[in-house]
């Protein structure tokens, strides 16, 4: 993923969330709606995330250093675990609190007109921001489904502001029904009840992130694609004869360390070899550009020794 691509839908989320929560806030102050202080609470979250979002790209733009060799590329996926737990406890737990607390103590919603017009305008607004996060998307998912898509991606940011932006849509269509019944019936609880389903949608959607980003920090491989690309980039038929095994690791969503035994002719030199192993990088490197860190070892192919190597990426 371009780092552009994601700063851009980044930056649409932010700009309307923050409008979004200001609009949310006025209307809760003159409605009394606890769906509208709810999601106003939610849109300051979701601008608080993507603020996150994009500090974490800029720690991430760091040089090396001795006590970290291999960068600060994964800063990205630090930020976006701490976006599922913000949208988890300020986002989700709130709404479930203020929706209780409601269902409780019920009361009607005044001026009606205030949550309705701005629950309307917030739609429109982060369909938006939505529009801009698929858009964006859609020039690096390929064939992939959306599942798929949010599952793959090495990159965080926009799996996070696509399930955030989801999120918010879903979440304004529940509040705009909560208020709406509660003004029909004339009956404050479904404003409460429409709330609980608010909290309850921005946990499930923080779970998702933040099992997807634990993945990602934990430590995830090339896709399949590029394992294959690597594996037909390092053989040339001829000094290197087949690859023993390999692993490989993303150091960062644009970052990715190769390790690899090599099997090369048992009567090669040491310089032929030393060239062989400078040719592969230069393959790999070629085939993909983010292999930017590659060890490779050369070794003779046994078919008993090569058994205890699992072939992996």
């Amino acid at each position: 993923m371009s780092a552009s691509g994601g700063t851009k839908a980044i930056v649409a989320a932010l700009a309307a969330n923050l409008a979004i929560a200001v609009a949310k806030f006025v209307a809760w102050f003159f409605s009394g709606s606890s769906s509208m202080l709810a999601e106003g609470v939610h849109s300051l979250a979701d601008s608080g995330n993507q603020g996150l979002l994009l500090l974490g790209g800029k720690k991430a733009q760091r040089e090396a250093t001795p006590q970290h060799p291999f960068g600060y590329g994964r800063e990205r996926y630090i930020y976006a675990f701490l976006v599922s737990i913000v949208l988890f406890t300020v986002g989700g737990m709130f709404a479930i609190y203020e929706g209780v607390e409601k269902i409780k103590e019920p009361h009607p919603i005044e001026q009606w007109y205030w949550p309705v017009g701005v629950l309307v305008f917030a739609i429109i607004a982060e369909s938006f921001s939505f529009r801009t996060a698929i858009k964006e998307s859609n020039e690096i998912r390929g064939s992939l489904s959306w599942s798929q898509f949010i599952k793959r991606a090495k990159a965080p940011e926009l799996p996070v502001v696509l399930l955030e932006d989801f999120g918010a849509l879903i979440g304004l269509v529940l509040a705009l029904g909560g208020v709406g019944i509660a003004l029909i019936t004339d009956n404050g609880i479904w404003d409460g009840i429409g709330t609980l389903c608010i909290g309850v949608l921005l946990i499930a959607i923080a779970i998702i992130l933040a099992a997807e980003t634990k993945s990602l920090l934990l430590g995830e491989s090339a896709g399949p694609d590029e394992v294959e690309a690597i594996k037909a980039a390092l053989v040339d038929g001829d000094t290197v004869t087949r690859v023993i095994h390999m692993r490989t690791l993303h150091l960062g969503p644009e970052e990715l360390l190769v390790a690899a035994k090599i099997a090369v002719q048992h009567d090669d030199t040491a310089t032929e070899v030393a060239n062989a192993i400078n040719a592969a990088e230069a393959r790999i490197r070629e085939a993909v550009p983010i292999a930017r860190v590659i060890y490779l070892e050369p070794d003779i192919y046994h078919p008993e020794a090569a058994a205890q190597g699992t072939p992996s990426a």
